[in-house]
């Protein structure tokens, strides 16, 4: 529709088809063609036409009249969407888990911000569960979302939960060997903040043998940060996602307990609007993400049964 708009104006303004075709880079019978389309459509006639010249009917310098402001409208407007696309712009709207956020996403905000200057991040750091559609975020990472219709989600890595400890807290116990060995530590669990419980997971090995997790709680808070400080400090073991954890595991400040064994919490993923239509703020947001993941080998150190942490 566009285009026969187009069409018909340019036609109006140069008075023939010809001259119209060589200002949209189109034959002088493709410009006739979409004038002849638009008239059908509108079921009118717009031009008298002529060996010579085209002249406007009534109908049609009264429908000029009515379209030539709002097309260089509509015109602006997709000229916008294109230097948008090519250069993505506007305020991103992501929510992030906490602790995830601020050691894996937020240290990319420099080069992320560098490639993509027009770009406004508006970023939530928080633990809850949103609404990605009804709250109108562009995208989310976590873990344990529902998935509306209309929502992705692009899985980034397994969210395996372990159990770690600071090697003073270790030295001042009897060996952890096996899971029924948990009884006579101390834990640090994970209150969830929506329903103020701490879950219990069942631990697995390489062997697909399974255990509860008989720890006793020596403590619980709502926040994986404060647990996994609490246990560098050497007041017990933490029970914790490995995203929460690595970073103490790869400083030394906290080693795995009980290494060979882990459980299953899902996985880690990328939420977004459907793949349809994205923006392109949205869509370079994702692809970079999934691009530093891929080089930081993220997926690779969030897997619990690999045993280079010891």
């Amino acid at each position: 529709m566009i285009n026969h708009l187009e069409c018909f104006v340019e036609s109006a303004d140069t008075g023939s088809f010809s001259a119209a075709g060589r200002r949209l880079a189109l034959t002088s019978a493709a410009v006739g063609k979409n004038v002849t389309t638009l008239e059908a459509q509108l079921g009118v006639r717009l031009f008298q036409r002529s060996t010579r010249k085209l002249t406007l009917t009534e109908a049609g310098e009264r429908f000029l009249l009515e379209v030539r402001g709002s097309l260089a409208s509509i015109q602006r407007a997709m000229s916008s969407l294109d230097r948008s696309a090519q250069h993505p712009s506007g305020s991103l709207k992501v929510s992030v888990g906490t602790h995830f956020g601020l050691h894996y996403l937020l240290p990319l905000l420099d080069e992320f911000l560098t490639r993509y200057p027009l770009i406004r991040p508006d970023w939530e750091f928080d633990n809850r569960k949103i609404d990605l559609i009804g709250e109108r975020f562009d995208a989310a990472i976590g873990g344990g979302f529902d998935l509306p219709q209309g929502v992705v989600a692009r899985e980034l890595a397994p969210a395996h939960v372990v159990l770690a400890a600071s090697p003073a807290y270790l030295a001042s116990k009897p060996p952890f060997l096996e899971p029924d060995d948990l009884i006579h530590g101390d834990g640090i669990r994970i209150r969830s903040p929506q329903t103020g419980r701490v879950r219990n997971f069942t631990l697995r090995d390489h062997q697909d043998r399974q255990a509860a997790i008989s720890l006793p709680e020596r403590m619980t808070f709502n926040e994986p940060e404060a647990c996994c400080r609490a246990a560098v400090m050497g007041l017990g073991i933490v029970t914790a996602s490995m995203p929460n954890v690595l970073p103490y595991l790869e400083n030394g400040q906290l080693v795995r307990v009980l290494p060979g064994w882990y459980a299953e919490n899902g996985s880690l993923s990328l939420y977004f609007p459907t793949h349809k239509m994205l923006p392109a703020k949205t869509r370079v947001f994702v692809d970079f993400v999934i691009e530093k993941f891929r080089e930081q080998q993220l997926s690779l150190r969030f897997d619990a049964r690999r045993m280079f942490v010891k």
